[in-house]
């Protein structure tokens, strides 16, 4: 509820700082005292348009502030949770607004923007005049006034569930589908491409290993004229072989005569002999190597350039091709196994959908018998508000499935009725201003405990009623009262007799101008206030013995 509110520098109010109880509160006051004034700085410490117009003539800067205390679990400290905002004690709304109309938003001593402010000022306090009502004239929240006051939070919270199931199903059928009918698409091309990759069956490291070879093939000729003289130096008339075969010779003719000493050289000799004939023999296979044969070079080439060539048609490296060719031979061996899973999740989505149509179903039902409910509830109220001849109908408008929510299968719309045969219509445009005040009341009234907003605040409800009416609307506010605190600005005694807390709005002379004061009145203060809304501006004795009686009615005790 709202705990005080302090207004700095608004068009005739200088300095101002109230502080409000639960319960009925009540302003009253002449016209043009500036209560319109004080609804108005309210609303911009809720995230109402900024107009430098509301700031007081000679001064920098106007300030609001209003703050409230707000129980645990309201949706208005989840909303600051969310934003990482202080909740640890009372919820304080502050607006500064300067000479250009600028304005700047606080919440909790935190810079925040004025949508923010707004947002959580909306879930604070509903302000109900004849032109400003918005809550119960937006036909969007009327489904969730209807669900809290049938008590379908639950219900609502599976529906919700199992849309949110359906549309998870429903998307994850359409992704696979449209991977599917890709895959389908580019089939012929996977088994082209799986085809050629496995034709050419590329190996890791084989481009390093072709390249290598390609550079030696390059230098063939030259590679092997050298094997060849060297061949022919440890083959010819007068080559290695031949001169070590007469060295041996040689000394095999004086060995018997050398003794040891010519031993070791022989030895030596013959050793070389050994590695001079495998040097030969490889040199001999060297140059009859298949391998370095003259088509080779072309061979070795042809594969090489093909790997790089199918390499680029890929856009992967060389190395990568095996991996390449084993990810696409995957994914067409998948479009099998893909087929099989598209079905599975069509099934899916059928079983969802059929789940949330099922649920939505109870749902539909449950609001159709709450809505026949608070239908008979609202227009028991009416009668006594002097709207005897209007009914009040909430329609429940059955949706395509195009337009199925998380929220149901239906709108929901309240729509009144003035006249006896003329067909509903929405409030807006149906009731006149004090005729949609009323109706908005009698709705509150019914839906107060449905309601999570803590704070109602009604500008002059009872515009264009009197007597018997204006008492109805008295009594309507005080039980309002009960469960919501409520500020009512009124110029009925009938409804300013049901306050339980009350303030009068007044100009006083300040300097050469004028400035508009705000006092709580005692006991005496609410007769004399009273007796002067009854009577005017001479207070008569039987206008106080007036209001005495309608401050000491039963139902005004109760309200107290």
């Amino acid at each position: 509820m709202l705990s005080s509110l302090s207004i700095r520098d608004i068009v005739l109010i200088d300095r101002l700082d109230l502080e409000f109880d639960p319960g009925l509160s009540v302003l009253t006051g002449e016209t043009g005292a500036g209560k319109s004034i004080l609804l108005d700085a309210f609303g911009l410490a809720l995230g109402g348009r900024a107009d430098a117009a509301l700031l007081r003539p000679g001064a920098g800067q106007a300030t609001v502030s209003a703050e409230f205390a707000v129980a645990p679990g309201h949706p208005a400290r989840a909303v600051l949770e969310e934003q990482a905002l202080p909740v640890d004690g009372s919820i304080i709304l502050r607006r500064q607004l300067g000479t250009d109309g600028r304005s700047r938003a606080f919440i909790n001593d935190q810079s925040v923007g004025v949508a923010l402010l707004r947002r959580v000022g909306d879930l604070l306090v509903e302000i109900e005049g004849q032109f400003e009502q918005q809550g119960l004239l937006d036909s969007a929240n009327h489904r969730a006034m209807l669900d809290s006051f049938a008590g379908l939070k639950e219900s609502a919270a599976q529906v919700r569930a199992a849309w949110r199931r359906w549309q998870a199903c429903r998307t994850a059928r359409s992704e696979a589908a449209a991977a599917f009918e890709r895959a389908r698409r580019d089939e012929d091309y996977l088994r082209h491409a799986v085809d050629e990759l496995t034709a050419i069956a590329p190996r890791a490291g084989e481009e390093v290993e072709l390249a290598d070879q390609r550079r030696l093939l390059m230098n063939r000729e030259k590679l092997l004229d050298v094997a060849r003289a060297a061949h022919t130096d440890l083959a010819g008339d007068r080559g290695a072989d031949s001169l070590i075969a007469s060295a041996q010779r040689r000394l095999d003719r004086i060995a018997d005569r050398a003794g040891d000493l010519t031993a070791p050289i022989t030895a030596a000799l013959d050793r070389a002999a050994n590695e001079l004939a495998e040097a030969r023999d490889r040199l001999q296979r060297l140059i009859a190597d298949p391998e370095l044969a003259p088509h080779r070079l072309g061979q070795i080439e042809e594969r090489l350039f093909a790997l790089r060539d199918l390499a680029r048609k890929h856009a992967v490296p060389v190395d990568r091709l095996p991996e390449h060719a084993a990810t696409l031979a995957a994914q067409l061996a998948a479009l099998d196994d893909e087929s099989g899973r598209l079905a599975r999740l069509v099934q899916d989505e059928a079983d969802a959908r059929a789940a949330y149509a099922t649920a939505a179903e109870g749902l539909s039902k449950a609001r159709a018998k709450a809505a026949r409910r608070l239908d008979t509830d609202v227009n028991a109220e009416l009668p006594p508000l002097k709207l005897d001849k209007a009914r009040f109908a909430t329609r429940l408008e059955q949706l395509a499935e195009s337009d199925w929510g998380e929220h149901g299968r239906e709108r929901v719309v309240f729509e009144v009725s003035t006249n006896p045969g003329m067909p509903p219509g929405p409030l807006a445009r149906i009731a006149s201003g004090g005729e949609l005040s009323r109706f908005l009341l009698a709705l509150k009234v019914v839906l107060a405990a449905a309601d999570p907003v803590p704070t109602l605040v009604f500008d002059e409800v009872d515009s264009g009623v009197g007597g018997a009416t204006a008492a109805a609307v008295g009594e309507r506010l005080a039980r309002l009262g009960r469960n919501l605190q409520v500020l009512v600005v009124t110029h009925s005694p009938q409804v300013a007799a049901r306050g339980q807390q009350h303030w009068r709005v007044e100009k006083a002379a300040a300097g050469k101008g004028v400035v508009t004061r705000v006092t709580r009145l005692d006991a005496g203060g609410r007769r004399e206030e009273v007796a002067r809304m009854l009577s005017g501006a001479t207070i008569t004795a039987e206008a106080r013995a007036a209001a005495e009686r309608l401050m000491a009615a039963p139902a005004a005790r109760k309200a107290r």
